[in-house]
């Protein structure tokens, strides 16, 4: 009896695991559609370069930072051959030829070769490239092809699963899944440009993938593969991708102009800390704080001035400075839109009309992070900015800090010896005794705003003076 029991209860559990295994299965999403309907429109990019061209050419890996790195997997050459070849991904997105991948792929190509999941190879034009948002437009000539679809905008939710197809050091139209681990991330370029909120996933992407597409489950491209943070040069689950919405609007522009033009304001921001929020009347930090706004700039001509914080910028909220030039840059030039600001701790809108920025050009649109014996409320001895230093840094007025106490409410605030202070709270500083004037004024206990110029670039920070 003791047997059978034993015997049953086995069988209970094999049943009970068996059902367990198949609910889990259940649960899980079946890729194998996707890639079935997909992969004969992910193309591999193969590309030739001279090494001894007179253009930019491509950096090869050793060159390319250690921890966060473009995926282009080179194959070197004999150096007698005086060449090497690069691969890469991309995929087809009209039947008449378009095919879209990274602009690092073909920078500095002297051919570029689409060879497809058939075998088939098409030498392929440049159509135009974007390096601001790294994508570039090809197209081969050919007819009736399988195409991708971009999805239609950028409901995605962090979570959800995400599957890559691409060709990973060379190895074609390999296959890798995994879920969006976040959005709207930051990644400035060397010029400190940041136009483009990327998708972090943790899909395995390696050397080979750049330019492939990321999809849903709907089978919708939603991004672009274009970078891994590493410090092997293989996947450790950090990827990120081009949002859909940002590659629909350099393809319209690559297909209509041959150049990619994008919304510019003509301002200089910085994050808002707990220090600034409080001194600047905010609830809770958030929002990008006018450090500077440029001359004859769209922002100057549309009201815009120095110590606001931009809070909603064509309807859409901006958590943090990196947030504004994602959404500057994908208002065409010319609109004009509703800006929403916090001035002197009241909030008001103003309209302001976009300017444009050409691909060639590079006005600044960057994001900052708010950052002896000498006495004072503030802890800091200052005099008055010599006039050629005026000149120099294009204002009117100004002290420099030349001496700060330690532990004073100067040094925990951040200030520096040769910072130069333009403003304290609403009171401009052109000398010396407007800076005693306006630090006598400030009450116990209460929290400023302090702009100054550090190392040629405009600052604000949050002073918080003692009860």
């Amino acid at each position: 009896m003791k047997t059978k029991m034993r015997l049953f209860g086995f069988v209970v559990l094999v049943i009970t695991l068996w059902g367990s295994r198949l609910a889990l299965a259940a649960t899980l999403p079946d890729f194998q559609q996707i890639v079935r309907d997909n992969s004969p429109a992910v193309v591999k990019i193969i590309v030739e370069q001279h090494a001894d061209q007179g253009g930019p050419q491509q950096p090869g890996p050793e060159e390319i930072p250690e921890e966060l790195r473009r995926f282009f997997e080179f194959r070197g050459a004999p150096p007698s051959e005086q060449e090497r070849m690069g691969l890469g991904s991309g995929f087809i997105i009209s039947e008449d030829g378009y095919v879209l991948t990274n602009n690092h792929v073909v920078d500095g190509a002297d051919s570029v070769i689409v060879r497809m999941s058939d075998r088939r190879e098409f030498d392929a034009e440049i159509i135009g490239t974007d390096p601001r948002s790294d994508l570039a437009l090809l197209r081969i000539d050919a007819s009736d092809l399988p195409t991708l679809k971009l999805a239609a905008d950028d409901d995605l939710e962090v979570g959800e699963w995400v599957l890559a197809i691409g060709s990973p050091f060379g190895l074609d139209y390999s296959v890798s899944a995994g879920i969006v681990s976040a959005k709207g991330r930051s990644l400035p370029t060397e010029k400190n440009e940041n136009y483009v909120p990327f998708i972090q996933t943790d899909v395995a992407i390696n050397p080979g993938n750049s330019g492939g597409p990321l999809f849903n489950l709907a089978g919708e491209v939603i991004g672009v593969n274009s970078q891994i943070f590493t410090r092997s040069g293989g996947s450790i689950g950090l990827s990120f991708a081009i949002p859909a919405s940002v590659a629909r609007n350099v393809v319209e522009q690559l297909k209509e102009n041959g150049r990619v033009t994008r919304g510019w304001l003509g301002v200089t921001i910085q994050d808002v800390d707990k220090n600034l929020a409080e001194s600047f009347g905010l609830k809770r930090p958030g929002g990008a704080l006018v450090a500077e706004v440029s001359a004859d700039s769209p922002a100057g001509k549309g009201g815009l001035r120095s110590g606001d914080v931009i809070v909603r910028f064509d309807g859409k909220e901006i958590p943090t400075s990196a947030d504004l030039p994602h959404v500057v840059g994908l208002v065409a030039p010319g609109s004009r839109v509703e800006v929403e600001i916090v001035r002197d701790r009241e909030p008001t809108t103003l309209t302001v009309e976009v300017g444009g920025l050409d691909a060639d050009q590079s006005y600044s649109l960057a994001s900052g992070k708010s950052a002896g014996k000498a006495g004072g409320r503030l802890g800091v001895a200052v005099e008055t900015l010599p006039a050629e230093s005026l000149e120099r840094f294009g204002i009117n007025g100004g002290v420099v800090v030349r001496d700060i106490t330690p532990d004073s409410v100067a040094a925990k605030a951040g200030i520096r010896v040769g910072d130069v202070i333009t403003l304290i709270d609403t009171s401009p500083i052109k000398s010396v005794d407007a800076f005693e004037k306006a630090v006598s004024a400030l009450k116990g206990g209460s929290s400023v705003p302090l702009r100054l110029i550090r190392d040629g670039s405009p600052l604000f920070i949050g002073l918080k003076l003692p009860e």
